[in-house]
């Protein structure tokens, strides 16, 4: 994008944000993004990545109406993806996201970088506040020898444990249900004082018992959660398998594991195990199959249909003779490289020859003078 065009963004941008209460007074954020209220984050994310590359200014140059929808997509996915704003707007609304000072949106060009891989540049770069990641959980996943071949997207059904969709991580009914502890006055900690003789005393910081450490009190629970602020609940996801993939090969879901409002999400990571094939072997990038031949193929040569795990006929042809055991190798049959699919390996074809269980005498006749001349 050209640097006048993206100044001139970020100016319309900034305008924007000057007049917020009369351009955006009471946007649907889920309309915007398309979405239903009880949409899950990873839908959210899913709906703004794809829409946000549809009306990015490098796709529509010099179109207004692109650029506000641009502008107008990050100010939603950042309101619907952070957990306590989206909670906020769905109980308040705009006005309660104006109140508390959560209404300052950032770049769009900075949230936009998140999923495209390129920084938004011109300084208005943020940074999210570190959190606590959640621990990674390993699954193992089956596929097959086509499934690799060929590349395909697999859906897969996972029960993990979310933030409640009722009280969005609160644990509470209503979010005046939630107090500060009196106990510890919200810190979390108290400060403790154990005599260790006459005039003699410790000071010692130790978890509020009160409210175990939170520093606020659930007055009345969430009755979905039971003030749990997380649940079980199923979940689907699409995993992408890529041509040429290997067996053992490991597929990140970033952050698509167990969910807590205390803490960033871990990774969910996908192992790939390879099922059996009735006829081909894998080694690498190279493909194994064994064909059997009759003797009088093995003697006098042929010409074999082969199908290969596309579906696809290859012909395989041999004159002469045919030794058992031999290893015929045919170039670029094997499976596609991964990362480079146009590139593939080898496809080795081992011969194996069916001898006749007997022989009639007219036929041991003719072999017989065949050898003897």
């Amino acid at each position: 994008m050209r640097l006048s065009l993206r100044i001139a963004i970020l100016v319309a941008f900034i305008v924007l944000l000057l007049d917020i209460p009369s351009v955006l007074a009471g946007s649907d954020y889920y309309g915007v993004l398309g979405v239903d209220r009880s949409a899950t984050k990873r839908q959210i994310k899913k709906a703004y990545k794809e829409l946000s590359k549809k009306y990015h200014p490098d796709k529509n140059p010099g179109d207004k109406d692109a650029e506000a929808k641009f502008v107008e997509l990050a100010q939603a996915y950042e309101v619907l993806a952070d957990d306590e704003k989206r909670r906020i707007y769905d109980q308040y609304g705009e006005e309660g996201l104006k109140g508390g000072g959560h209404q300052q949106f950032h770049n769009p060009f900075d949230i936009f970088a998140q999923f495209a891989g390129f920084g938004g540049g011109f300084g208005f770069g943020h940074q999210h506040a570190q959190q606590r990641k959640g621990p990674e959980v390993a699954m193992n996943l089956e596929v097959t020898l086509e499934e690799l071949f060929l590349g395909t997207t697999i859906e897969v059904e996972i029960n993990k444990q979310i933030i409640c969709p009722t009280c969005r991580g609160l644990g509470a009914k209503r979010a005046e249900d939630v107090v500060k502890c009196t106990a510890c006055n919200g810190a979390g900690i108290r400060i403790v004082r154990q005599m260790l003789g006459p005039g003699m005393y410790q000071q010692m910081q130790t978890t509020c018992d009160a409210c175990g450490g939170r520093g606020k009190l659930v007055k009345s629970k969430c009755p979905a959660c039971e003030g749990n602020k997380v649940k079980r609940g199923s979940h689907q996801l699409t995993v992408t398998i890529e041509r040429g993939m290997y067996d053992g090969q490991r597929i990140v879901m970033d952050r698509e594991a167990d969910e807590s409002p205390d803490m960033t999400p871990g990774d969910l990571i996908f192992t790939l195990s390879t099922l059996p094939h009735p006829t081909f072997t894998r080694k690498g990038d190279n493909l194994y199959v064994k064909e059997v031949i009759t003797l009088k193929e093995a003697l006098l040569g042929f010409e074999k249909k082969l199908k290969h795990l596309d579906g696809n006929e290859i012909t395989i042809r041999r004159e002469g003779i045919t030794q058992p055991g031999f290893v015929q190798t045919i170039k670029g049959q094997g499976m596609p490289t991964h990362e480079f699919p146009s590139e593939r390996g080898f496809l080795y074809v081992e011969y194996g020859v069916v001898l006749p269980e007997k022989l009639t005498e007219a036929q041991i006749s003719q072999i017989s003078k065949l050898f003897d001349s």
